[in-house]
């Protein structure tokens, strides 16, 4: 089994097992440092979405870094399983963990997220179905962060304000905007 690891906040250094799921892509710890480099490495008090989870590793990652509220959403019942053996083994009692469909939860959800946590699997048009509940989904003032096979512009009412590349991954940090 591999494993990933945690870069940053209380938990750095650990390594959390992945789930043998075809087509997981746990996000590089490259781009996870410049991703929380750009949001900052404190984020006490926030409230997190971590949509398609897979490895879980972004919303741990958010998690070691004080956030105080993290909900992770996963339908592959082994790596729903992995994520459940990770937050029993990090205790992180601020994480909880939902196994559904991403899009249905994204649509039937009440609660506002700070920042929410794209990285579906890829030339699935899974962005394009989830864009519709985004506004929904994030507080005013809230962050969106999207992994893509592409570069992204915008999402619906969300505009790239930071973005990079390593290789297959195009990632951006998007703010919303007035339409």
């Amino acid at each position: 089994m591999s494993r990933v690891r945690i870069v940053g906040g209380q938990w750095r250094s650990r390594l959390l097992p992945v789930a043998k799921v075809a087509g997981l892509r746990p996000t590089p710890d490259r781009v996870r440092e410049t991703l929380f480099n750009w949001l900052g490495q404190d984020l006490t008090g926030l409230s997190c979405l971590d949509l398609f989870a897979g490895t879980g590793i972004l919303g741990f990652e958010a998690a070691s870094r004080g956030a105080e509220h993290v909900t992770m959403v996963e339908c592959n019942p082994a790596a729903h399983a992995a994520l459940r053996d990770a937050i029993k083994t990090l205790q992180a009692s601020q994480v909880e963990l939902i196994r559904g469909d991403a899009v249905e939860f994204a649509r039937k959800q009440t609660r506002r997220y700070d920042l929410v946590f794209l990285d579906p699997p890829y030339h699935q048009g899974w962005l394009k179905r989830i864009q519709g509940s985004l506004g929904d989904l994030i507080e005013p003032e809230g962050w969106l962060y999207v992994e893509a096979e592409t570069p992204i512009d915008t999402l619906g009412q969300w505009r790239t304000i930071r973005s990079g590349r390593a290789g297959q991954v195009c990632f951006q940090l998007m703010r919303g905007q007035d339409e």
